[in-house]
């Protein structure tokens, strides 16, 4: 007897952006505006864009079951650097892109070593590599620095079509990040790495390899995102690490059904978390909704969504064990192993030979 076919955790982020929009477009409609409005959807996707490169490559990090906090640092870092790099020169824009890059990569390789080499927690070396970049923007940085080119500025504020430059640029890293996951190596050693360390590493796969991998990405992407806001603000701030990227886009990464505890998930659902974050932001803006209640309405329906993932894991696996098998013949479970009366078995299989 064929099984029902279960909604995968992807497409449920997707109904769930489908019904914030129509819900969201009925509650404008009653204050007699529109939310499909080019205005509005080119805010929409203006916000997306930003958190969506912080948020892809965090999905890297927390599939590998880590995770990053510095990565709002890196951001308010890199429109510094860029900024300083580029000086108002149109000349200088490739050095300044490609210092910003490196400087942003450092960081992430420095992350990684530490977490892999010196075996430190993610969460603590994370939230220190931020408060050291804090502690040299705070002294080093009192106001804005430096200059971009009215040339660059254009990747903040151009569009094609009713498309943000910077939406269609975070859309095609989207793309890059879900063919790296599902055709690279390193994107299924990833996967695995999340899955069980321990397993990974006696399969062969170089954990602490993947591990650098991942936040070297996470935190060139977030370096993507200081250049889009340093060609927004025609400068470079440091106070942008007040905006708090690091905890949205964890909140995008798990309300896109990646699991924080690794291993499962991908960069398609935490796109659709993006989105769903970005529409709420909208549609708050439209309503005047006040800033703490929409925290509190942003909070509680992200703790919504974890909940309901864990549920259908839950689920899934009661049903697993409930199934009565044949075996493995007919596709359930075999059956449990008869109890060992002669103590522990060896490992090793047959002796020497």
């Amino acid at each position: 007897m064929a099984a029902r076919r279960r909604l995968g955790t992807t497409e449920l982020v997707y109904i769930a952006l489908l019904g914030v929009v129509v819900v969201g477009g009925i509650l404008v409609a009653l204050q007699g505006r529109n939310l499909f409005s080019t205005a509005n959807t080119v805010d929409m996707l203006g916000r997306s864009s930003l958190l969506g490169m912080v948020a892809l490559g965090q999905t890297l990090v927390i599939l590998c079951r880590s995770l990053d906090l510095s990565v709002g640092y890196v951001v308010a870092l890199s429109t510094l650097v860029a900024a300083t790099t580029m000086d108002g020169d149109p000349a200088r824009v490739p050095l300044g892109i490609a210092v910003t890059l490196l400087v942003a990569g450092a960081i992430g390789l420095a992350n990684g070593l530490i977490i892999s080499v010196l075996k430190v927690n993610p969460f603590i070396t994370t939230l220190g590599m931020g408060l050291i970049i804090k502690g040299y923007l705070d002294t080093q940085f009192k106001g804005p620095a430096g200059a971009v080119p009215e040339g660059f500025r254009q990747f903040g504020y151009s569009r094609i079509g009713f498309v943000p430059l910077s939406a269609a640029v975070m859309l095609a890293m989207a793309v890059a990040g879900i063919l790296y996951l599902r055709k690279s190596r390193t994107g299924f050693h990833m996967y695995a790495v999340g899955g069980s360390a321990d397993v990974a590493r006696m399969s062969g796969i170089r954990t602490g390899r993947v591990m650098v991998t991942a936040h070297v990405i996470c935190a060139m992407t977030a370096g993507v995102a200081g250049l889009l806001l340093a060609a927004r603000f025609g400068t470079g701030n440091a106070l942008v690490y007040d905006d708090g990227y690091e905890l949205d886009s964890i909140a995008a990464v798990v309300l896109g059904g990646t699991f924080l505890m690794g291993g499962r998930g991908g960069v398609a659902g935490t796109l659709g978390g993006v989105l769903i974050l970005a529409e709420l932001d909208t549609v708050f803006n439209i309503l005047g909704v006040d800033a703490f209640f929409k925290d509190v309405l942003r909070g509680v329906i992200i703790i919504a969504a974890v909940a309901i993932y864990a549920r259908r894991r839950l689920d899934v696996r009661a049903s697993r064990r409930r199934f009565d098998g044949d075996g493995g013949a007919g596709g359930g479970s075999p059956p449990d192993p008869p109890p060992n009366r002669d103590g522990p078995v060896s490992t090793e299989q047959g002796g020497a030979r």
